[in-house]
């Protein structure tokens, strides 16, 4: 109920015990039975099980027992999934966003935005320093896991050695639901910084549509213009929606 002290957070650290036996939850009130029942039910599924064991909501209120330690999490757990649609788009949602939720504080905001720090720091770690042809399918799941569920469009740059093997992976801009600003001198001004010697561009279209824009081809022939006059190598453009990419080498617009 808006204004409700019924949902209030507990006082950080993140790393305290695995949860206490249950304290008072206001002067006189103990967390009910029912409650610490059903979060040992689910941490019990979830360790038999795994994931695969459990829906969306149920996963997610795993992850909110921590922050908010002495309450029913459940109601919280689905108005998240309800706002965002997803189990990925709440991870990913903007600090701002994920507070116009009721029942969201500090706290929960700083558990996903560490989950989601997480699970980009985990996929990069399966392609950075290895060799990008024979890692296709890991790079692929990288560009999904950092970008596919963003709200607004981001374009980055994965810079290649001479061997193919990734040697940096960086974020060059932020833009808006449907365009970012792309400087194809800067690009290639930083292959060179990098001493790399050819790159892949990516960027997603927030839409889930991958289907390039004109102005996506537009840019695109603009990057590999200055990366032939610098001898660099334009490998592929990769547009990541929701659930599909497209590649303008596959698909022949390179």
């Amino acid at each position: 109920m808006p204004g409700s002290n019924a949902f209030r957070e507990a006082p950080l650290p993140l790393f305290d015990t695995d949860e206490a036996v249950p304290t008072p939850l206001d002067k006189g009130a103990r967390l009910p039975s029912y409650i610490a029942e059903h979060r040992k039910r689910l941490r019990a599924r979830f360790m038999s099980g795994g994931a695969d064991a459990m829906p969306d909501y149920e996963l997610l209120e795993l992850i909110l027992f921590r922050a908010i330690p002495r309450h029913d999490v459940k109601p919280l757990a689905r108005r998240l999934l309800d706002h965002f649609g997803d189990f990925n788009r709440v991870l990913t949602a903007p600090p701002e966003r994920l507070r116009d939720v009721h029942g969201v504080g500090d706290a929960v905001i700083t558990d996903l935005k560490i989950l989601e720090a997480s699970a980009h720091r985990m996929a990069r770690a399966r392609v950075i320093q290895r060799h990008v042809i024979s890692s296709w399918d890991a790079v692929l799941d990288y560009c999904h896991t950092t970008m596919a569920h963003r709200e607004t469009e981001q374009f980055r740059v994965l810079f290649l050695d001479r061997k193919n093997v990734l040697i940096a992976d960086e974020a060059q801009a932020k833009g808006t639901v449907d365009h970012v600003p792309v400087y194809p001198r800067e690009v290639a001004k930083r292959a060179l910084e990098l001493n790399a010697s050819a790159l892949i561009l990516v960027h997603n279209h927030p839409s889930g549509d991958p289907t390039p824009s004109q102005s996506d081809i537009d840019m695109t022939a603009q990057v590999q213009t200055a990366c032939d006059a610098l001898g660099l190598t334009l490998h592929d453009h990769l547009i990541i929606g929701k659930s599909r990419e497209l590649s303008f080498r596959s698909d022949g617009y390179l």
